[in-house]
């Protein structure tokens, strides 16, 4: 009888622990308006610094902030632009840190007057 009992208990137990678990870990707490506000700002001023650096492509480089960390995704054209990207990004001011994201397309401004 407590077999039949333990059969039946532990793994529905297993289940909602795991169920917990899961759902505990991936919610963040929410930003506040403010806090939303700041990081559109500051992916702009990103963008801006990015697009304004003429040592870098950076047209093909998504910028996106959570709580002051930048996240650099899309791509670049060469090694050198990973860190210049990273460097750009960590340089403007409320960046907390920077995330790069980025893939090489090697070969993609051949011929393009950069």
């Amino acid at each position: 009888m407590v077999w039949k009992f333990l059969h039946g208990v532990v793994p529905a137990m297993t289940t909602a622990v795991f169920a917990c678990a899961v759902i505990g870990c991936s919610s963040m707490p929410h930003r506040t308006p403010a806090q939303r506000a700041a990081d559109v700002d500051l992916a702009d001023r990103v963008q801006a610094a990015l697009l304004a650096d003429p040592n870098i492509y950076a047209r093909h480089i998504d910028v996106s902030v959570n709580r002051g960390v930048v996240h650099l995704g899309g791509y670049v054209w060469e090694d050198e632009d990973f860190r210049t990207a990273r460097l750009d990004a960590a340089s403007v001011p409320g960046a907390t840190s920077v995330v790069t994201d980025m893939e090489l397309m090697r070969g993609g401004l051949a011929g393009t007057g950069r």
